[in-house]
């Protein structure tokens, strides 16, 4: 019985609370509150891009393939 109670309460939780409530977008399942499923894709392109970016610019410095400098050659905005 309490397990039955737990799970009750657990339940109720999870469904009263934001995670599970999609309005704004409620047939993209890779949508967020605040982006829709493609702009949330395109930012975590983006973020992959420029991660590989810089460790392109790690790998450099490691082998010594470019001079001495803090700037990156990429157009960081």
């Amino acid at each position: 019985m309490k397990k039955l109670a737990l799970l009750a309460l657990t339940t109720t939780a999870l469904l009263s609370s934001g995670c599970v409530y999609r309005i704004p977008h409620q047939n993209d399942p890779l949508a967020t509150p605040a982006y829709n499923g493609r702009e949330r894709l395109q930012r975590i392109d983006r973020n992959w891009a420029y991660e590989g970016q810089q460790a392109q610019d790690d790998w450099d410095h490691f082998w010594l393939l470019r001079p001495a400098g803090r700037l990156t050659t990429w157009n960081v905005r």
